[in-house]
């Protein structure tokens, strides 16, 4: 059946999606409910770091699971990967038909924009969210030729420029109680639930990198950067782990009335220990960020050794700024032996290159907390001056 795109205003974008709802008719339809083992056994792809995520080929498709993070009895997502150029086997098991590798897709973040430009897979990316964040120089090239369209913000995309666009799939970070992502969820369209972000390691969320190059048709050029993220990163660890000295280390300060500290289990809370150091918030097992009150941050944390401050503005902040920007800041043992570290995101492209790099990072750490190796470079922070 052939459906062609016609948007008469609003009017016409309700009918559409209801049309859409109605006949499912973009790939992500439900695959039947025959067991996938009754022609050929699967091979499961060995994940080493990532909890989140299964990878198990079969002859004629793969199929990936992603465990819900949330939940972790249960499952997000299960997709069925088939080459784009092959006829849909018959007999697949149930979840959601990717036909690979996508072409164009509608990526909702920054990260995953850079991925995707990192695995030479750039002119897959057919629209973006959030716009006004893309940092990559040919990616605002082509945002501004029209080659990649703006969709807007991810809260509330533009559901007409979707429409047109007709994405292969939608690639966004999911979250809790997400309701479906309300209309998006409606349009019929294989939602990619890039979940990499709740991994409890910083090497398990880089491990999702196998998973998009499988995507992109880009394996190759993933498994190589991950294994040669992972061959750095261990290195490093090792290196830092017979370290005698352990300095207390703490991230960022307050924003608004909270500051958001590094839980025990979180990728962050376990970086710092991987590079040698003390999380004093180690004690909050939780996998992501705890927000704190700041002066409970200095009860707890006063004398931290070394501090690393992430924040985005003109100008590169100095230590009178931030011992302006809370009561509490100068407060802290790291402030007063001026071992303060800032990474000015505005120009320096963190959170788009750390969470599939997380070497470099914890290299930067080791850097600062370990000065005695001085064969060490930074790449994201320079040390705060007066």
């Amino acid at each position: 059946m052939i459906v062609e795109y016609r948007l008469e205003g609003k009017v016409g974008v309700c009918l559409l999606l209801t049309l859409l709802t109605a006949v499912a008719f973009l790939a992500g339809c439900k695959g039947s409910h025959a067991s996938s083992s009754s022609e050929s056994e699967g091979r499961e792809v060995p994940m080493n770091y990532a909890e989140n995520l299964t990878i198990t080929e079969f002859p004629d498709f793969t199929e990936v699971t992603v465990r819900n993070p949330w939940d972790t009895v249960k499952t997000l997502q299960t997709y069925i990967l088939v080459k784009r150029d092959s006829v849909v086997p018959e007999n697949l098991p149930e979840g959601t038909l990717v036909k690979v590798p996508v072409t164009n897709a509608l990526v909702y973040s920054t990260v995953h924009n850079s991925l995707i430009t990192e695995l030479g897979a750039m002119e897959a990316i057919g629209g973006i969210c959030n716009a006004k964040y893309v940092n990559g120089e040919e990616l605002k090239k082509r945002l501004a030729v029209g080659k990649i369209v703006d969709c807007g913000v991810s809260m509330s995309p533009d559901l007409e420029k979707i429409i047109k666009l007709r994405p292969q799939v939608i690639m966004l970070s999911p979250f809790e109680n997400n309701d479906k992502y309300a209309k998006v969820g409606e349009l019929g369209i294989p939602i990619i639930e890039c979940a990499d972000y709740m991994e409890t390691s910083a090497l398990g969320r880089a491990e999702w990198v196998r998973f998009y190059g499988m995507l992109l048709g880009k394996e190759d050029v993933a498994e190589k950067m991950f294994a040669d993220t992972e061959s750095n990163y261990l290195k490093l660890k090792e290196m830092a782990t017979g370290l005698a000295i352990k300095p207390k280390v703490i991230i960022d300060q307050r924003y608004g009335q909270v500051w958001n500290v590094p839980g025990g289990i979180s990728t962050m809370g376990r970086l710092i220990e991987d590079a040698g150091g003390i999380n004093p918030f180690a004690s909050y097992k939780q996998s992501g960020s705890v927000p704190l009150a700041p002066e409970k941050v200095l009860a707890e944390a006063h004398d931290a050794d070394i501090w690393f401050v992430r924040y985005n503005q003109e100008k590169d902040k100095s230590m009178k700024e931030l011992a302006s920007d809370a009561p509490v800041n100068s407060q802290f043992k790291a402030y007063k032996d001026g071992r303060v570290y800032g990474c000015n995101t505005r120009y320096v492209d963190f959170y788009e290159e750390t969470p599939f790099h997380p070497d470099r990072l914890l290299e930067d750490m080791i850097s600062a907390m370990h000065p005695e190796l001085s064969n060490f470079s930074m790449h994201h922070y320079y040390h705060l001056m007066q």
